[in-house]
Parts: structure tokens; C-alpha cells; sequence
């Protein structure tokens, strides 16, 4: 072989080596934006079973979003559709907040999501729920908890007082001083022990999510229930808030003799609370077209407008509009206008 022609088998090695490195690190180095596009419409059936619970004949359905850091590939990707976007990093991580943290925080708020879900889906139709006190999980660093409890601990108790739920510990916390002990009854692996805990006030840094600016450390806490007949959810790693209302619609419809679905499937939306409210979520525009390309029947947007003018209803209808799609849009305010509406439905 020639000298020349080595020396151009070497040049093109070294070329498409370069090629490689640059195609590496554009995929690799982040950019300072959420990238998200339309995700899937997921059947219910398979994540939520009630024990004797009711069969369907159609299908409830979440929806998300597929979001990830963007790179320089998917911030070019991002222009070619409308249903592409890009959100800065700040608007959705909170000061000093790690991706990892980011997704723990969305872990944590589909974990609430669903204990809401049970709550209303439950109340709803009448079955029993039994609480039973607040379950540690994770801690705040140089605070009081970590240095007494363990995770699995259900706090049972406060100075004596029962507590069954998040809201009635934090309710017994709440004027205690910076330092002042608080004696915990707890349940460990079924030994029922008291242990004092110190009360510290919140880093300033820290969002402690509305509770009181003194706590016992705990992050994440889990409210402690029984569910009659009982209920099992495991939606995998999806994480956020948004699937509350589906998840409690399909686990009313569970618990009640007749079926709400009537044949069809139903998709939708809305973070949902323990009295039933449905609240707005982002990326509805998105859930929509995913909805219609698996070819959903029924979608239900939330009417209510937060802090902006414009609901997720109306950008629900916007986009249905802008595709073109036949499936009917329908707004909620609470799990009853749901309800209500596949019941007229039936009758129809």
C-alpha cells in the first residue's frame, strides 16, 4: 500500500473519530431547558385494582408528556412542531434544586396524588377509609428526625394527642418553639414505642410545601390509611400530579356496581385533592394530541384557571381544534362533574 493512500486511511480514521466526539457532546452537554413533546395515553387497568372490584367494558386512561434536559439535538427538534416546546430549567426546578431532586420531588407528588385519589374516589362512593397516622420516609439533614426515627416509622401520636393524617401533625407542631421537644408514639415494624423529637425551623432555602416554618424534619411524609376493600396503585416511574383525576375515576369505578365507561375510553387530566377538586396542570395541549393518536373518545380538561386568565379547558379545545381531532372535550371542576357526566352519558 502506498504511502499516500495510508496517509488517507489515517485522515479519514481521525475524521470520523472527530465526527463522533462532536456528535457526542452535542447529544451530552444539557442546555438550560426542559424539553417535552406529546407522550402516551396508558390504560388503567393494569395499575389499579380494587379487591372485588366491578369489570369495564371501555377503559380509563392517563396521558403524559415525555420530558428530559434538553441537548442541542432536541432544542433544534423543539421548532419543528408546536407541540415541541422548551421551558427554562428555573421555571421548573427551584433554586439550588438538583434534576435528581426534581425527579424525587415529582416521585413524591404522584405518591399525593394518588393517596388524593383514593380519598375522593372513596368518599365518592361511599366506601370506608381508616386513617391511621403519618409514615416517615426521607429527612431533612441536621434536623431533629433523623437522629430518632427511621424510615417506615408511622407517627401515631403528638404530646399525646392522636394524629391520623399530615395535616393534623403539622396542626400539633405548629406552636412549638425553635428547639422545644415534641413526644412522638410511634410504630415501628409493630412495636409501639414514645421518642422525643426536637422541633428545628426550616432551612430558609427549603420549600416545606405551606407546612409550619418549625418541623420535625421529615421530608416527604406519607399519610398512613386503610382502604376498605382495598386498593393498589403502581404507576411505574411516572411521576407529577396531573394523573389524580383518572386515578380516581377509575377506582370509583371500581367500587360502584355500574360501569361509568359505558364501551368507551376515556382520557384526561388534573391534579386532584382529597375533597375532589381538579386542578390545572401544564402540558395539556400535549395530552391532547396523545390522547388522539390513541384514539380516546372522551377527554375531561380541568375549567379551573389557577393564576392565569386562560384554563387548561381552553387550551384543550384550542389545540383539539388545531388537529382536527373528533374526540369530545369535556371540563371538570371536581370528580362529580366527571361523574355526572358519564352517568348522563349512560343515559343517552
Amino acid at each position: 500500500m502506498s504511502e499516500e493512500k495510508k496517509r488517507w486511511r489515517l485522515s479519514r480514521t481521525w475524521i470520523l473519530i472527530g465526527i463522533v466526539i462532536v456528535l457526542l457532546l452535542i447529544y451530552q452537554i444539557p442546555m438550560p431547558y426542559y424539553y417535552s413533546q406529546p407522550g402516551d395515553a396508558t390504560g388503567l387497568n393494569d395499575f389499579i385494582t380494587v379487591e372485588d372490584g366491578t369489570g369495564e367494558e371501555g377503559e380509563f386512561y392517563l396521558t403524559t408528556i415525555h420530558q428530559s434536559q434538553a441537548n442541542l439535538i432536541l432544542y433544534a427538534w423543539s421548532f419543528l412542531s408546536p407541540y415541541r416546546t422548551l421551558t427554562p430549567v428555573d421555571a421548573i426546578r427551584m433554586e439550588g434544586e438538583t434534576d435528581e431532586d426534581y425527579q424525587n420531588r415529582q416521585m413524591h407528588s404522584m405518591r399525593q396524588s394518588q393517596d388524593a385519589a383514593k380519598v375522593s374516589a372513596y368518599e365518592a362512593a361511599g366506601a370506608e377509609v381508616q386513617e391511621n397516622g403519618v409514615l416517615v420516609t426521607q429527612f431533612v439533614d441536621d434536623m431533629g428526625a433523623n437522629e430518632v426515627l427511621d424510615s417506615g416509622d408511622v407517627i401515631t401520636a403528638v404530646d399525646g394527642e392522636d394524629i391520623g393524617n399530615i395535616t393534623e401533625l403539622n396542626e400539633t407542631i405548629a406552636d412549638k418553639e425553635d428547639g422545644e421537644d415534641a413526644a412522638l408514639t410511634i410504630n415501628r415494624e409493630g412495636e409501639v414505642m414514645d421518642v422525643d423529637v426536637e422541633v428545628v425551623a426550616f432551612p430558609e432555602t427549603m420549600d416545606h410545601g405551606g407546612s409550619p416554618p418549625v418541623g420535625l424534619g421529615i421530608e416527604y411524609p406519607v399519610n398512613q390509611r386503610d382502604f376498605i376493600p382495598e386498593v393498589t396503585v403502581d404507576a411505574g416511574e411516572i411521576g407529577g400530579p396531573s394523573a389524580g383525576l383518572m386515578f380516581s375515576l377509575e377506582i370509583y369505578n371500581q367500587l360502584i356496581d355500574d360501569d361509568l365507561t359505558n364501551g368507551l375510553d376515556i382520557a384526561g387530566t388534573g391534579s386532584i385533592d382529597e375533597e375532589g377538586n381538579v386542578g390545572r396542570i401544564g402540558g395539556v395541549g400535549q395530552k391532547v394530541v396523545a390522547s388522539d393518536n390513541a384514539d380516546i373518545d372522551v377527554f375531561f380538561a380541568p375549567q379551573d384557571t389557577g393564576l392565569t386568565d386562560t384554563s387548561d379547558y381552553e387550551l384543550a379545545i384550542e389545540t383539539a381544534e388545531d388537529i382536527g381531532t373528533s374526540m369530545e372535550i369535556v371540563p371538570v371542576l371536581e370528580l362529580r362533574d366527571a361523574v355526572d357526566f358519564l352517568e348522563q352519558a349512560q343515559e343517552t
